[in-house]
């Protein structure tokens, strides 16, 4: 069973394709979403075979969510790009198909996917994070990746301190490290290198660093060496 999430902004895209997979004995719709905020929590608790991915939408685009994404699914970006764009997506997405999407289009994609469903490499897909999805009670906010001081995980989740404040984020610890500057200091945190305002030397070597706001954040022996390194620190 292919397992199948739809992200569009548009309803009737979301209902066309729906339509056009429903006859298709072996395809499970695992459900759909309307932008990049509620597709993200989504994947990664459904955790789909493949995402059929918009790729312009509202504040997030698809691409910025295939950034966010570790595991990542099977992408086939579904476009109104002309094809002098989607060449750019031809390299690095499983397949794409031009809206209105045709059926004989769709069945060779359904066919491609039948025949190989293995991991797709993070590598050759994703681009930077840009923008981190914070949550802090009933809010949701884009949390530029330039604002961002560190990030930790605890017993709660992973947490990201921006202008003074502390946001919960659906992203795990290493597609942060990952994708985005921040550097590793220790097993739970990362750190921004713009963020350091300096390194105090503790003992039996550890340290910590005290951020631009005062924060501070614990450096590991582990991970103090690859830091200063990092930072061309001897």
């Amino acid at each position: 069973m292919i397992r199948i999430l739809i992200v569009d902004d548009e309803p009737y895209a979301r209902e066309e394709l729906a339509e056009l997979l429903g006859p298709e004995a072996d395809i499970a719709i695992l459900g759909a979403a309307a932008n990049a905020i509620e597709a993200l929590p989504l994947i990664q608790r459904l955790k789909p075979d493949v995402v059929f991915l918009d790729i312009q939408m509202p504040k997030l685009s698809g691409m910025e969510l295939v950034a966010m994404l570790d595991p990542l699914p099977r992408i086939v970006f579904v476009t109104a790009f002309d094809d002098y764009a989607i060449q750019a997506f031809e390299e690095n997405a499983f397949d794409y198909l031009l809206k209105p999407v045709e059926p004989a289009r769709l069945a060779k994609t359904l066919a491609r996917l039948r025949q190989d469903l293995s991991p797709q490499p993070v590598a050759a897909l994703a681009p930077a994070i840009r923008h981190i999805p914070g949550y802090l009670h009933n809010r949701v906010r884009l949390l530029p990746i330039e604002q961002v001081e560190y990030a930790f995980s605890d017993l709660g989740g992973v947490h990201v301190a921006c202008q003074g404040e502390l946001f919960h984020t659906q992203l795990t610890l290493k597609s942060l490290e990952e994708k985005t500057p921040l550097l590793r200091c220790h097993r739970q945190y990362l750190v921004a290198p713009h963020a350091i305002f300096e390194i105090q030397l503790l003992e039996n070597q550890l340290a910590q660093i005290v951020t631009q706001s005062g924060a501070k954040v614990p450096v590991s022996r582990r991970y103090l060496k690859e830091l200063k390194d990092e930072l061309g620190l001897e």
